[in-house]
């Protein structure tokens, strides 16, 4: 099974959005991806709520692997 993994908080002001607006125009026009899972992983939970929110409501299977606010980060600390 294929799996794509996605972090919402991707550093500095950007985020996953781009890539979610790719594939949900890829639902939209019928023509989603063929991914077996979508992970979304991030120390964001209400961004990581919002992007399976809306993979969903196109179809697509999506899990929430992690909440942490440890996940992205070497040796469990943020990077100052």
């Amino acid at each position: 099974m294929d799996e794509l993994w996605l972090d919402h908080d991707l550093g500095g002001d950007d985020t996953i959005w781009p890539v979610v607006e790719v594939l949900e125009r890829a639902a939209f026009d019928k023509r989603p991806f063929d991914v077996g899972v979508i992970n979304i992983h991030s120390a964001n939970p209400a961004g990581a709520a919002k992007v399976a929110l809306v993979l969903r409501r196109w179809g697509y299977y999506v899990r929430v692997a992690s909440c942490s606010t440890e996940v992205g980060y070497l040796d469990g600390h943020a990077v100052n």
